[in-house]
C-alpha cells in the first residue's frame, strides 16, 4: 500500500510538472542533434531512409508475399515501428541519471522524472513514424478507419511498459554501467525474438503461448490489429489482462528500485 501511496504521488508530480517535462524534452531533443549541419531534421531524416530501404529490399528485391492479404511491407513496418519506439525509450532512458548527474544533485529536483524525459523525446520520433505508417496505408489504397483510433492506447501501454523498464535500469546503471549493454543485449535478442520479420503462425501451435509472454508480442501485434487486422484490444481479453498484470508488476518494481537505490545516487555520480 505504502508504494501504492508512492506512485500515485509520483504520477501527480508528473502531471503537475508536465510543463517541465516538455521543456526538457525539447532540451533533450534538440541537444540529440547538437552539432550537426541539419540538427534535429536528423531524427525524421533516419527514419524516413529506414522505410526506403525496408521496401526496397522486401518489396522491390525480396517480393515477399503479401500477409493477411496486405503488403508484405506494411505488415512488416506495423511491427517495427512500435518496437522502434520501445527500444529507443529503453535504451536512452537507461542512462538518463547518468547524463544528468548535475540535476541528481539538487534535493529540490524528482530525478524519477529523468527516464521520462527520454520516453517522451522518443515519443516525438514515432509520432512522426504513425505519420508515416498513415501515409503509406494511403499510399496503397487503405483508408483511414475507427480501428485506427486504438494507437492513443497503444501509446499509453508503451509508455507504462517502457517506464517501468527504465526505472529499474536507469537506478541500476548508476551502480553498474553494464546494465546498459546488459539491456542492448537483451533487446537485440528481443528484436528477433518477437514476431516483427516473422508470422506467429510459424511456430508450432503448442509453443505460441510462450512467444505471447513476451509483452511487446501485445503491442507490436496491436498495432497490425488497428490497422490490418482491424480488432478491438478487448477482443484479446486474456492477453490484456496479462499484459497490464505484467507492467503493473514492472512497475512496481522499477519504482521500489528507483525509490530505494535514489538516496544513494549523489554518492557515486
Amino acid at each position: 500500500m505504502r508504494y501504492l501511496h508512492a506512485l500515485t504521488a509520483l504520477i501527480l508530480d508528473i502531471f503537475r510538472n508536465r510543463k517541465l517535462l516538455w521543456q526538457m524534452t525539447k532540451r533533450d531533443f534538440r541537444q540529440r542533434y547538437l552539432g550537426s549541419y541539419l540538427g534535429i531534421l536528423w531524427a525524421f531524416i533516419q527514419p524516413t531512409i529506414t522505410v526506403l530501404i525496408f521496401w526496397f529490399v522486401f518489396q522491390v528485391g525480396f517480393k515477399s508475399m503479401p500477409v493477411a492479404n496486405f503488403p508484405f511491407i506494411l505488415w512488416l513496418v506495423c511491427g517495427m515501428f512500435p518496437w522502434f519506439f520501445i527500444s529507443e525509450s529503453i535504451l536512452s532512458a537507461s542512462s538518463s541519471v547518468i547524463e544528468s548527474s548535475f540535476l541528481v544533485k539538487k534535493i529540490v529536483f524528482r530525478v524519477e522524472l529523468l527516464p521520462i524525459v527520454k520516453i517522451m523525446s522518443a515519443l516525438v520520433v514515432h509520432i512522426f513514424f504513425v505519420a508515416v505508417l498513415f501515409l503509406m496505408f494511403a499510399i496503397y489504397g487503405y483508408s483511414v478507419s475507427i480501428y485506427n483510433l486504438q494507437i492513443i492506447y497503444y501509446f499509453f501501454a508503451m509508455i507504462c511498459l517502457s517506464l517501468g523498464i527504465s526505472w529499474l535500469t536507469s537506478s541500476l546503471t548508476v551502480f553498474l554501467r553494464d546494465v546498459g549493454q546488459f539491456a542492448a543485449m537483451i533487446l537485440q535478442f528481443g528484436f528477433w525474438g518477437t514476431p516483427i520479420f516473422w508470422n506467429l503462425n510459424m511456430v508450432p501451435e503448442e509453443f505460441q503461448f510462450i512467444l505471447k509472454l513476451n509483452p511487446a508480442y501485445y503491442l507490436i501485434e496491436g498495432y497490425r490489429q488497428s490497422f490490418i487486422y482491424k480488432e478491438w484490444f478487448w477482443q484479446h481479453l486474456h492477453l490484456t489482462i496479462y499484459f497490464w498484470i505484467f507492467t503493473a508488476v514492472v512497475m512496481f518494481a522499477g519504482a521500489w528500485c528507483f525509490k530505494k537505490l535514489r538516496p544513494h545516487f549523489a554518492d557515486v555520480l
